[in-house]
């Protein structure tokens, strides 16, 4: 599993993910976008895009329309792009990153932090029509870009990651008792118990 830049020919597959999951769209531009691929299968595990917003007072970086496919999910998919959504913003010199979000205690294991006040005009502006759109309950977090904070568990389990996570790979053992045969009474192979 590995993170890597969307692709022009990734914009359609993008844009059926987002209407899928109901994320935003606004804005929508394909390069944009980081994708988590499957590096055997070449199947897209998640997305996220990293959305500059130009205001007379500079630049602000907000992470937005980040998703996991729902059979590649609980195995570090969305970590790893979160990292490289804020590395990203590191390369291109901002200091820090917002994510408006109703998914707070997800975010905060990383190192984001909640923003009561202060936040740049552009981002009070998103966060309204967040909360229009979304809910009331979608706030403003933050991170130093250097402040990204990585568990050594999500990193394994996305160096493991497989479609469907964690179910068994052999199929279950089946007994006796799941076809109503008492092995205490049964006295061959084929024996049911009765005459």
């Amino acid at each position: 599993m590995y993170v890597r830049d969307a692709r022009n020919r990734d914009e359609a597959w993008l844009l059926d993910e987002i209407e899928a999951m109901g994320l935003d769209e606004a804005a929508f531009r394909s390069r944009d976008y980081v994708i988590a691929v499957d590096e055997g299968s070449n199947e897209r595990a998640g997305f996220g895009r990293y959305r500059i917003h130009k205001t007379d007072d500079g630049e602000v970086c907000e992470l937005t329309g980040i998703g996991v496919v729902e059979s590649w999910r609980g195995q570090g998919v969305g970590a790893h792009v979160l990292e490289r959504l804020v590395d990203t913003a590191a390369d291109q010199e901002f200091e820090t990153v917002y994510v408006l979000t109703d998914e707070d205690d997800y975010l905060t294991q990383f190192g984001f932090e909640r923003v009561e006040e202060a936040l740049p005009p552009i981002v009070e502006k998103r966060l309204d029509q967040k909360r229009e759109s979304v809910g009331a309950e979608v706030v403003a977090l933050a991170i130093e870009t250097d402040g990204f904070e990585m568990t050594a568990a999500l990193r394994e389990r996305f160096k493991q990651a497989k479609k469907g996570g964690d179910e068994p790979d052999d199929e279950p053992v089946e007994n006796p008792e799941d076809f109503g045969i008492d092995p205490d009474k049964a006295t061959y192979k084929y024996d049911t118990g009765g005459d």
